[in-house]
């Protein structure tokens, strides 16, 4: 669809200059951008490029001198990237599916489908489950007996969510994802080797063969409004209380979270973050990519971590953590300019005792 320079501005609560009538059906990089492409130039360095390419009009940062840029047109925002929140959702084309039930998909006769939902080729949806209007459920999704899904839902292809899941409004789930598995639980009929590691810290005691037990889950996953869930992240569900995921929490790809966490508001977790059973974590709290989180652990409000980070102990909020194990931000960066400097002071260490030995002997 194409929209005019005055039109995106409008909808963007953005500035709109010059031929504000030109018409864009798209978006691109400012080197590859078409005449009837809007450049996406938000930054100095970005803009640079604009003469590589044929855009008549670009999205700038606040007080870019467009006309200088060579440009017919600009839209300027004082949150360039923000505004592109905003942008990306009018150009996206979508997945290209048709609307409504499609022949082949499979749905329970006591499932309750709300008003213009779409359920894809071979979807399976199940016995008493209840889809909210508007949501479109994919290709070769499944959801399980007794789940809800809010209204404006929307789950891509292969998605699988378990039995008795419930979540929110405006909830996004992307290839692959698996919401409702069982948990990790399993137990040994005597003490296990692992017990024994944690309360002495490393001596496991006379190894014994050991058979494990499962634990079923009898609990479910929780979900609130306005949550996203990356291409194969898995929710676990809970052993007896539901795992809970928070309102506007956005989970990346190959995330995982075990049975019982409970995870708040807006908080990100990024590429193949971990979290134990049983950890709470607060609002708005960020884990960068790899960060692991150990079982039974609190991880306060605010709390950001750096990449691989390990999470052994609780973090209060608001704290910055890095390394392994998680440590304050900046005493992790002095460990690492430590092991830095280590080459040089072995270098001086065998150069001071080379001088005391010659001295030693000198005498």
């Amino acid at each position: 669809m194409a929209y005019t320079i005055e039109q995106i501005a409008q909808a963007l609560g953005a500035t709109a200059f010059g031929a504000t009538d030109i018409t864009v059906e798209s978006v691109a990089e400012p080197a590859v951008a078409a005449t009837d492409q809007l450049a996406l130039a938000m930054k100095p360095e970005y803009a640079e490029q604009l003469s590589q390419g044929q855009a008549r009009a670009a999205m700038l940062w606040e007080g870019a001198d467009w006309k200088a840029l060579g440009l017919e047109a600009a839209i300027i925002s004082p949150r360039p990237r923000f505004a592109l929140s905003g942008l990306s959702a009018m150009m996206d084309p979508g997945q290209g599916w048709a609307t409504g039930i499609h022949p082949s998909a499979v749905i329970a006769e006591d499932a309750e489908l709300g008003e213009n939902v779409s359920v894809g080729p071979l979807a399976v949806i199940g016995a008493g489950a209840v889809i909210g209007a508007g949501t479109v459920i994919g290709p070769q999704c499944f959801v399980g007996a007794g789940t809800s899904i809010g209204q404006g839902g929307f789950l891509r292809e292969g998605v699988r969510i378990g039995a008795r899941v419930r979540i929110g409004d405006r909830f996004v789930a992307q290839p692959g994802a698996v919401i409702g598995g069982d948990g990790f639980s399993f137990v040994t009929p005597e003490v296990s080797g692992v017990e024994r590691a944690r309360q002495t810290l490393g001596d496991q005691g006379d190894v014994q063969k050991q058979s494990y037990a499962r634990i079923h889950s009898l609990g479910s996953v929780w979900i609130g409004d306005d949550a996203e869930v990356g291409c194969n992240a898995c929710i676990d569900r809970g052993t007896v209380r539901d795992t809970r995921i928070g309102n506007g929490t956005k989970l990346d790809n190959l995330v995982q979270v075990g049975h019982n966490v409970v995870v708040g508001n807006d908080t990100l977790l990024c590429g193949q973050v971990g979290i134990g059973g049983s950890t709470v974590i607060g609002n708005n709290v960020v884990l960068a990519g790899q960060t692991g989180v150990g079982d039974n652990l609190f991880i306060g409000d605010n709390a950001i971590t750096g990449g691989g980070t390990k999470v052994l102990a609780n973090i209060p909020a608001g704290r910055v953590m890095l390394g392994y194990p998680a440590m304050k931000m900046d005493s992790q960066m002095e460990v690492y300019k430590g092991l830095r400097r280590l080459k040089r002071l072995f270098a001086d260490v065998a150069e001071l005792k080379k001088t005391v030995s010659n001295t030693v002997q000198s005498d």
